[in-house]
């Protein structure tokens, strides 16, 4: 196939110089020769859309949240019902966008409609843990609010800070990455990393009252258990320290390979833990600290002190 490209004036020369045609041509070959190793011949299937989810995870939050972040026309008479019409539209686009990973990982229509009731299915479950939902992210709001000497209010806390954000749609995230649909999970994941900076997979387990102050350059990798009341700060690690491999040299996919936080945990900003270890209840991290072994509850874990010798002029060796 053959695309001709026509433009005006002086510009033609210099976009036909390239040779257009010829780099189009390429990567139709190199798209062909993907498709052809994925065994995908044929049309690929569509992939969720990050435009679609990311409003839905718009509705959803405002249908969590409706006096905060909904219109501000919604009367006391009508809030029901604007909550009801947001939630419909928001689980209706969901159901279209888990059918599109379904077909995606299926790669086949499976018993006709049965794949379009298989998304039905998992949206409603996924729509019966909104209350719980709500519930944690209210314990969270009201976490960063007691935790921060500048936060004015709750109200502040919900529509200003990017630890919010990001939480909202992890929890949100993880609910859906429990039902069998991780791709959307991660795709609403990073949609939180690229507003907030911070980077929480999907498949992270995190208790309530959780406050991520600041928050930019924060990263919870896949298997990091989080327990209540935790606060993290800016730039905070929870990582894998090594990647193992199998035989024939590729990534072991799965394994427990990120840190157990226990409750009431401070680790404070730029720190970085590795590995499956564990921080036990009650333990304060202190910045930059660097750590890859277990510590028992109730330690303090401080950046070693840089011992300065001086020594006299003349009497160095």
């Amino acid at each position: 196939m053959t695309i001709e490209l026509k433009t005006q004036g002086a510009a033609e020369s210099e976009i036909n110089r390239p040779e257009i045609n010829h780099i189009v041509s390429q990567l139709r070959a190199l798209r062909v020769a993907s498709l052809e190793h994925r065994q995908r011949l044929n049309k690929p299937p569509k992939l969720p859309s990050r435009k679609v989810l990311a409003s839905i995870i718009e509705r959803l939050s405002t249908a969590l949240f409706p006096n905060r972040l909904g219109t501000p026309s919604i009367s006391d008479e009508g809030i029901d019902y604007y909550v009801g019409h947001t939630l419909d539209v928001a689980l209706r686009d969901l159901i279209d966008q888990i059918h599109h990973e379904l077909f995606f990982v299926s790669g086949q229509e499976i018993a006709g409609a049965s794949i379009r009731e298989h998304a039905a299915s998992i949206a409603s479950t996924f729509a019966q843990q909104l209350p719980k939902i709500r519930s944690l992210l209210e314990n969270d709001i009201r976490a960063a609010y007691e935790g921060d000497p500048a936060a004015r209010s709750i109200d502040d806390v919900l529509v200003c800070y990017p630890g919010i954000t990001a939480i909202i749609h992890h929890r949100i995230a993880h609910e859906l990455n429990l039902l069998g649909v991780p791709l959307i999970a991660r795709m609403m994941s990073e949609i939180a990393h690229s507003l907030t900076g911070i980077e929480i997979h999907p498949g992270a387990q995190i208790g309530d009252r959780f406050f991520i102050d600041h928050g930019t350059g924060v990263v919870i990798g896949e298997t990091t258990i989080i327990g209540s009341n935790v606060r993290l700060y800016q730039a905070v690690t929870l990582g894998a320290k090594r990647f193992p491999v199998d035989e024939q040299g590729i990534l072991v996919k799965g394994n427990l390979r990120h840190p157990i936080v226990e409750d009431d945990v401070v680790i404070y900003a730029s720190a970085t833990i590795l590995g499956r270890i564990t921080i036990g209840h009650g333990s304060t991290v202190g910045g930059n600290v660097w750590l890859t072994h277990s510590i028992p509850p109730g330690s303090h874990v401080t950046q070693a002190q840089i011992r300065t010798d001086v020594i006299a002029a003349g009497t160095g060796t």
